[in-house]
């Protein structure tokens, strides 16, 4: 398992575990009604504190677009 692989499992499980659900890595999370405000400022804090990448309050949609889109915003804050 590679480095980004790795990256995107463990981005999958902490999404997963604020959304009590399996969430595959190219679902819409908001768009699809799956992660509301309240659930992306939950995965924003966790984002941070698991991997220290801060998301900007102008870009969660953007990066909380799916699983794909937070683990590679995360890997480009590394």
């Amino acid at each position: 398992m590679t480095q980004t692989d790795t990256l995107q499992a463990d981005v999958n499980a902490l999404v997963e575990s604020v959304v009590m659900r399996t969430v595959e890595p190219s679902t819409p999370l908001i768009e699809s009604g799956l992660v509301d405000s309240v659930l992306a400022v939950e995965i924003v804090m966790a984002v941070e504190a698991q991997f220290g990448a801060r998301v900007p309050p102008t870009e969660i949609a953007e990066h909380l677009a799916s699983v794909n889109a937070l683990a590679a915003y995360i890997q480009s804050t590394r």
